[in-house]
């Protein structure tokens, strides 16, 4: 017993170390290479290009796959807790635990959340940028303007003016913040 003993004390030591050498080396990783261990490790692509972010989110997935994750206790308490976050964030935590095969009769497609920002499918946004009119329909999946479809408010923002502008600002949906303002006038 004593010999089984020492064989698991080993294997998890070597767990460990195997954890470590893997966390040391993200350390070196480009921002490509990092996106790369991304793919592997949550078995999806990334869009973030934040070196920070993804040495952070790689290094959390190869500890919880090697050590476990979270607790029972503390998966119920999330559970618990969830019905006071965004209905977003429970769909995600939803599919990554339980992921379904494909052709399951159940596995149809969960549209995501409409901003609630966003005025009813058919509203006609109108604004006015150098004395030109810019007219866009709102859509249950996006925008079109000038007879074609848009995903991004602040893309078509940017494609009139030139410049980035926050699409809800740009498209009167949103005010600036006070604080925003007092910073602005300073």
């Amino acid at each position: 017993m004593a010999t089984r003993k020492h064989k698991n004390t080993r294997r998890t030591r070597e767990g460990v170390a195997d954890v470590t050498e893997q966390l040391a080396a993200l350390r070196s990783m480009t921002v490509a290479q990092l996106r790369e261990r991304y793919l592997e490790v949550f078995d999806e692509p990334t869009r973030s290009r934040n070196k920070d972010w993804l040495f952070k989110k790689v290094a959390w997935r190869i500890q919880e796959l090697a050590e476990g994750g979270l607790s029972e206790q503390a998966l119920a308490s999330i559970d618990e807790l969830a019905e006071d976050v965004p209905v977003r964030w429970r769909q995600r935590r939803g599919q990554a635990s339980a992921p379904t095969s494909k052709g399951d009769a159940t596995d149809a497609e969960v549209p995501e959340p409409r901003d609630p920002r966003l005025p009813p499918a058919g509203t006609v946004l109108t604004r006015a940028y150098k004395g030109v009119e810019h007219k866009l329909t709102v859509l249950d999946d996006g925008f079109e303007y000038r007879g074609e479809r848009h995903a991004s408010l602040s893309k078509l923002a940017k494609d009139i003016t030139g410049t980035n502008w926050n699409g809800f600002l740009f498209w009167g949906l949103q005010r600036r913040s006070r604080s925003s303002e007092g910073r602005k006038g300073a």
